[in-house]
């Protein structure tokens, strides 16, 4: 009463009530960004559009401008929220007691799939071959994983698995035709009833982690020919909603790789037990699972005992979604970084424009467009049939996933500490993108495993290394600090690197392609920031301590996105 009282008194003293309303007003929101909504992950993205272009997918780019838009929309990124407060919820049984292994979804999962499935991220490339379509779709799932990550399991899945299906031809036959279909179908149901199919892969068990060859599934030769009875277990089964996977298991002549539908063709569900689903740090918008296989009905794929040879194709296309999946987050983290510090204010001006913030976000946007531009360099080397491009993929894979996949915990820990507390509350991205970050570091093999396989290609494959200088020759005399990094690298290739080195390796490899392409495709600005900080070593270990005489404004704004629209 008292303060309405002296609200009264107020009136009667000749204020005016508008006066009265702001002298009481106390939740006036000021000095906050605007949402990051509604805007073009492609447009606003230069280093994508021109690598893109640069690749061979320019053909590709009206259509990835209407994907990015999609994406970009606050009905999309909603979609994303949605999916990861409501997570899968296994269903084992029914309430009668029977049998049901299902996973159930939010409606919000479901259309993002639809989404993806629709612009071909699945199988795009296998079902409408062209020069540029693996980059085209290479730079649409870069996009997907900007708006909710946990789609990008199921889409990178069904894309390794066409390679190896195809050497098994009757199983192609069946197979393909709905692994290629652009309708998302999540009906519980044998494939040949749905609209569409997807692949899932099961090949880790608790006992042996990345040692695949300790695995202990057993394929028992059952009466059909190429035919197997599966039983065992597997740690992380991925994806359970699928319409099949691939396993690996213990046959007579050893590990094989075996093809497992969800149903039997008398369309019975197979014998797939889901036991849980994983409890995990982000992804959560994804199911992960336990499984037990009970005498599963499965097909051998390649030849009995090449298990790991045969599924290697798999791993190698999987392995180049998890750099642009890291590439990604990368890009989204530096863009939540850049619009809030363009729309906040600190003492006395926009934090974009204070010289430390400054600092820290062209640190930033350098590691995003490196990433980038690797990752869809990458993707190039999937295009065709070259043998040099082969090459260099069987190389570069393992090492720009190391590096790309460790560097984008630490890019968006930095990233969300410019949000400041804005970027530490669930209401943000920013916390999402934190959690997914490590993900791809430990999805198809950890940092030591990758580090492994690419001493292995160095090994065993000499055009590897030849594709590798043959890439870093064309940017030679571009920058003498580039000059001299990529000198000592191909130094201590040479030098028969033991596998205590395979990290260093590893790292050498991903900076030295980095630096060679922007040298060669990006602005003076972006390129000189680059070998200053990451080939001659003049700045420090954070990010935000770039050496004194880059021009920080110039790599700010070309990787600021055009907020008019937000």
């Amino acid at each position: 009463m008292a303060g309405q009282g002296g609200r009264i008194s107020g009136l009667r003293a000749g204020l005016t009530r508008s006066a009265v309303d702001q002298a009481f007003r106390t939740h006036e929101v000021s000095n906050q960004p605007p949402p990051l909504a509604d805007y073009d992950l492609f447009a606003t993205d230069r280093p994508l559009v021109e690598a893109v272009a640069r690749e061979g997918a320019v053909w590709a780019a009206d259509r990835l401008g209407e994907l990015g838009r999609t994406l970009g929309r606050a009905e999309t990124i909603e979609l994303g929220f949605q999916a990861n407060r409501h997570p899968p919820v296994l269903k084992a049984f029914d309430r009668f007691g029977r049998r049901l292994d299902m996973v159930e979804f939010h409606p919000a999962w479901h259309e993002l799939m639809t989404l993806a499935v629709a612009q071909g991220l699945h199988t795009g490339p296998w079902a409408q071959p062209r020069p540029g379509a693996h980059v085209a779709r290479a730079a649409g799932f870069y996009m997907l994983g900007q708006a909710e990550a946990g789609v990008q399991c199921p889409m990178a899945m069904t894309y390794g698995a066409v390679p190896v299906l195809r050497q098994a031809p009757r199983l192609a036959a069946e197979w393909l035709p709905r692994l290629f279909s652009r309708r998302y179908d999540p009906a519980f149901r044998p494939a040949g009833e749905k609209l569409g199919a997807l692949m899932g892969m099961g090949l880790t068990e608790k006992q042996g982690g990345s040692d695949l060859r300790s695995n202990t599934t057993r394929a028992e030769p059952a009466d059909k020919d190429g035919a197997y009875r599966l039983v065992g277990h597997k740690w992380f089964f991925s994806a359970p909603m699928c319409d099949a996977f691939l396993v690996l298991a213990q046959a007579p002549k050893g590990l094989t790789c075996c093809f497992l539908p969800r149903w039997t063709p008398d369309g019975q569900p197979n014998g797939i037990r889901l036991q849980r689903l994983k409890d995990k740090l982000g992804n959560r918008a994804n199911a992960s699972s336990e499984v037990e296989f009970e005498n599963a009905l499965a097909w051998r794929v390649g030849e009995e005992g090449h298990g790991v040879a045969t599924i290697i194709q798999m791993a190698v296309h999987t392995r180049l979604d998890c750099v642009l999946g890291s590439a990604g987050l990368m890009r989204q983290a530096t863009a939540q970084a850049l619009h809030h510090a363009a729309h906040r204010s600190a003492f006395g001006r926009k934090l974009a424009d204070q010289p430390l913030m400054a600092n820290v976000l062209a640190d930033l946007a350098l590691e995003a467009e490196a990433a980038t531009a690797l990752a869809m360099r990458l993707a190039r080397a999937f295009d065709g049939d070259d043998p040099a491009e082969a090459a260099l993929a069987r190389l570069v894979t393992p090492a720009a996933k190391y590096w790309v996949c460790k560097r984008a915990p630490i890019l968006t820990a930095e990233a969300l500490e410019v949000l400041g507390g804005n970027g530490y509350v669930e209401e943000s991205l920013a916390p999402r993108l934190y959690r997914e970050a490590p993900l791809n570091s430990i999805w198809e093999g950890s940092g030591n495993v990758m580090a492994l396989d690419a001493l292995r290609g160095l090994d065993r494959e000499p055009a590897a290394a030849e594709a590798l200088m043959a890439e870093l020759s064309a940017a030679r005399g571009g920058d003498r600090r580039l000059d001299a990094y990529v000198d000592e690298t191909l130094r201590i290739l040479a030098g028969q690197p033991t596998p205590a080195q395979g990290r260093r390796i590893c790292e050498r490899i991903s900076l030295s392609l980095q630096g060679a392409l922007l040298v060669r495709f990006a602005p003076a600005a972006v390129a000189d920031g680059f070998c200053a900080s990451r080939l001659a070593g003049e700045s420090g270990r954070a990010f935000g301590a770039l050496s004194d005489g880059l021009d920080l404004d110039a790599i700010v704004a070309r990787a600021t996105p055009d907020f008019s629209g937000a």
